[in-house]
């Protein structure tokens, strides 16, 4: 079943380079919202979270809404206690390789337009994950990068799966 109506938040903390802010860039596309403020982001969100005990699945599909954290790798402790007081459901992406230039090749290194795209995907709207990634030179390699992972993922039928899957490419 394809779903590509999800609706795409940025919890952006204002640490990166406006130049290379990938979800700044979503929003000029209009495929994304910024918030400044955690408690404007939509309860019951998808909340993309690299602790998470679950990975995202396509058990996640009935969820409209999905929030990445836009904040510098070295801060996302002090900044994820504020998001554990709204009603998220955490989900951590899988094995993947990041494509973007900052960290091309390094595993779980994903930036915003990255992580939407695999949550995208795995949660069974390639196109809007593709249009996500299109808006970007390095998007397509992403895909191509983690073409076999991802079509495994989105064959899962729950996150334990996924968990079992993503093994064999760690």
């Amino acid at each position: 079943m394809q779903h590509s109506n999800y609706k795409l938040h940025v919890y952006h903390a204002n640490q990166c380079n406006p130049k290379k802010c990938t979800g700044k860039r979503l929003k000029k596309f209009g495929l994304a919202r910024i918030h400044e403020k955690v408690n404007t982001l939509p309860k019951h969100s998808i909340l993309l979270d690299p602790f998470a005990e679950k990975a995202i699945s396509r058990e996640d599909m009935d969820t409209k809404d999905i929030v990445v954290l836009d904040c510098s790798w070295e801060t996302v402790e002090e900044v994820f206690p504020l998001l554990l007081k709204r009603n998220f459901k955490h989900r951590a992406l899988p094995y993947l390789v990041a494509a973007n230039p900052v960290n091309f090749g390094r595993p779980f290194k994903l930036n915003s337009a990255e992580a939407f795209g695999a949550a995208l995907y795995i949660m069974g709207a390639r196109e809007q994950a593709k249009e996500i990634l299109s808006k970007f030179r390095w998007g397509y390699t992403f895909l191509e990068l983690n073409h076999n992972p991802l079509e495994d993922y989105i064959s899962a039928k729950n996150s334990r799966e996924v968990v079992e899957m993503q093994k064999s490419y760690m």
